[in-house]
């Protein structure tokens, strides 16, 4: 028998439930095509995964920038940075303790070297003169505050070492710290040798 014409009779006579199919497409119905799979799902994974590690690897060269620390932080406490905020000595304050007229310096160890406080005292009232910095990075925090004149602003304001951190600078303000408290140190021992030898005068 030919087959187109079993083809027809298979159709024909094919029940109210049944669906007539083809022999050539794999069983499926007539008058539809079986689903292709797609083959474009590789392709995208691939490009997904090539994105990440461009990103990745674009973030880690970025990290590795010696700013990197310094400006994530300050970004992070812009609020409550005091450079934000004008510092305002107060005229008539006055250091504590008794300490002799002079100028005075003193050291403090920095991130990458020695930070130098220079201090006017008259009359127990502290002038800072001048701070300096060794080696500290321009990418640090208290590269800018010592250059700016922001941590002398602040110690005479605090008229001591009692000075709040500058953001991205902890170790530079420890550092200004201490050099504070060693040129206050030789003020105080300037005038208990003072006062000594006065009272071995008066003797």
């Amino acid at each position: 028998m030919d087959e187109r014409v079993r083809e027809e009779r298979d159709g024909r006579n094919a029940g109210p439930n049944e669906v007539a199919t083809r022999p050539d497409d794999g069983g499926a119905p007539e008058g539809r095509r079986a689903p292709k799979r797609s083959k474009r799902w590789p392709l995208v994974v691939g490009v997904v995964v090539v994105v990440l590690v461009a990103a990745g690897a674009g973030f880690w060269v970025w990290h590795e920038q010696p700013s990197f620390a310094a400006s994530a932080e300050q970004l992070a406490l812009r609020a409550d940075d005091p450079w934000a905020v004008e510092v305002v000595a107060d005229p008539a304050a006055k250091a504590e303790g008794t300490l002799a007229d002079g100028v005075y310096t003193g050291t403090g160890k920095g991130m990458e070297g020695l930070v130098t406080v220079k201090l006017l005292v008259d009359d127990n009232r502290i002038t800072c003169l001048e701070t300096t910095q060794e080696g500290e990075s321009q990418s640090r925090g208290g590269y800018e505050a010592i250059r700016d004149g922001k941590f002398a602003a602040m110690i005479e304001a605090a008229q001591g070492s009692d000075i709040d951190a500058v953001t991205g600078a902890t170790i530079t303000t420890a550092a200004v710290r201490t050099a504070v408290d060693d040129a206050l140190a030789q003020a105080e021992a300037a005038a208990a040798g003072a006062a000594t030898t006065g009272e071995g005068e008066q003797r």
